[in-house]
């Protein structure tokens, strides 16, 4: 079985530990999305005036892994640049502890790692980084602007993209005479994976999520891709809209068709099927890479990736799914020093490419997500290596092409994660042939109206 601890890079990448919290931390309002909007000590962060070279020692936490050795690699370079300032950087379980430290007060750090997806429920806790982050806003990629906005606030430093790509097995393509290269639509990829089925039929082509957390992410970067969110500019609640339908709809139809292969990430079955040729298309974010070259045993070299399909002809061929942002606590005892380390490691060129760049932990470079700061998305200097798992192929081409494509203008709501329980489950119901699309936008609508929005 796959372990956590194997899938500690990117903590499950990205999803599974935001999940645990989100449902474990129901109690605590800045998870349930009941936070008072005025609570907390947020204020905004001025731009560091120092009258004599930065000096000092600030608490930073960052997840445990590999992740975290690239972390630990990459503030050396910082260190070089401020060596009066001293990083005590610590490996921490930070979805399970960051909240209740912040609810507290006590041993609060200077700056920590947190996903996007959780950022909005402890903003009242952090600073507002809006003057910070203003001479870059221009050069960020527009959807992690969007994510790491609240209320009009900034308050988290933009960090990773993850775009959205359609990983295929090339070998299989060839064999059944389809050309990757045509499917520019999804209804291109539908009639493609018939194609395959009728070559090979015992397989299901297309990879279906069964985890609920997933699954809703997933779908989210469908919608993404499509310009919409689950809520409107406005906040409002916009679940049951066309986008999220239409892409419920395909997802039936590949249910329907026996298409599909319903199996949770980069668990046993999904591995084995991925491996023996039952599935040969998976839309997923750039993460899905981390399978070929550290999981999947029989195929490791066959995989190849291409951008998204569009859902209409001359559509966004990206979205984005998951991601991260460095956060400062509003009660942090050196914020200043702590937006530099950040403002070093996202917009200066040293920094980003300590971390994404060829290292001791990984030596063709990390891989499995692109910059959000848009001057790091040179074609002409990628930042890792073509990967051998891929056949050789050159993703940074790949995966900066779609980043650059992402839609703008996506909002997460604080009570993102909850809502886990009530469309993350419907989409299974759908997913298992229970309800339709239509019933599980209009059930996951009217739930999470009555109790993430309207108990307050």
């Amino acid at each position: 079985m796959v372990s956590h601890h194997t899938l500690s890079r990117r903590a499950l990448l990205r999803g599974l530990g935001a999940a645990s919290v989100a449902g474990g931390l129901s109690g605590l309002s800045l998870t349930t999305g009941c936070a008072p909007r005025n609570s907390g000590d947020s204020q905004p962060l001025g731009v560091p005036s120092f009258t004599a070279p930065p000096s000092g020692e600030i608490k930073i936490w960052d997840r445990s892994g590999d992740l975290f050795k690239v972390f630990d690699k990459a503030i050396a370079t910082f260190t070089a640049r401020y060596p009066r300032v001293k990083v005590d950087h610590m490996a921490v379980e930070i979805n399970a502890k960051l909240p209740n430290t912040l609810i507290t007060g006590a041993d609060v750090p200077d700056g920590a790692f947190y996903d996007d997806a959780l950022v909005p429920g402890i903003a009242p806790h952090l600073y507002d980084l809006t003057k910070l982050i203003e001479p870059y806003r221009a050069d960020i990629a527009p959807y992690k602007l969007g994510v790491a906005t609240v209320e009009g606030r900034v308050v988290a430093v933009p960090w990773d993209l993850d775009p959205g790509l359609l990983f295929y097995r090339e070998d299989i393509l060839q064999q059944a005479g389809v050309d990757p290269a045509r499917i520019a639509t999804y209804e291109d990829l539908l009639t493609a994976a018939r194609t395959v089925k009728g070559k090979f039929p015992s397989s299901k082509p297309l990879h279906l999520e069964a985890n609920e957390f997933l699954g809703q992410l997933w779908i989210d970067m469908f919608a993404n891709q499509q310009g919409a969110a689950m809520v409107d500019a406005g906040g409002k609640l916009a679940l049951n809209s066309p986008p999220y339908l239409r892409a419920l709809q395909w997802l039936d139809r590949v249910r329907a068709e026996g298409l599909g292969t319903l199996a949770k990430y980069f668990e046993p079955t999904d591995v084995a099927t991925l491996d023996n040729g039952t599935q040969v298309f998976v839309p997923w974010a750039q993460w899905f890479v981390f399978g070929p070259q550290q999981l999947l045993k029989e195929t490791k070299g066959k995989w190849r990736a291409t951008q998204l399909p569009a859902w209409q002809a001359g559509g966004a061929r990206a979205g984005v799914m998951g991601g991260a942002s460095f956060v400062i606590p509003a009660k942090a005892k050196n914020p200043q020093l702590a937006w530099l380390l950040y403002e070093h490691l996202t917009f200066h060129k040293d920094g980003y490419t300590a971390v994404y760049g060829p290292n001791d932990v990984y030596p063709g470079g990390l891989n499995t997500s692109v910059p959000s700061y848009l001057p790091a998305l040179r074609s002409d200097a990628p930042l890792f290596k073509p990967v051998a798992e891929l056949g050789g192929q050159d993703l940074w081409r790949v995966t900066t092409e779609a980043a650059r494509q992402v839609p703008g203008g996506y909002t997460i709501p604080v009570w993102w994660g909850k809502a886990v329980d009530y469309f993350g489950v419907n989409v299974q119901r759908m997913l298992n042939g229970q309800i339709g699309p239509e019933q599980v936008l209009k059930e996951s609508s009217d739930q999470i109206q009555k109790n993430l929005i309207d108990r307050k």
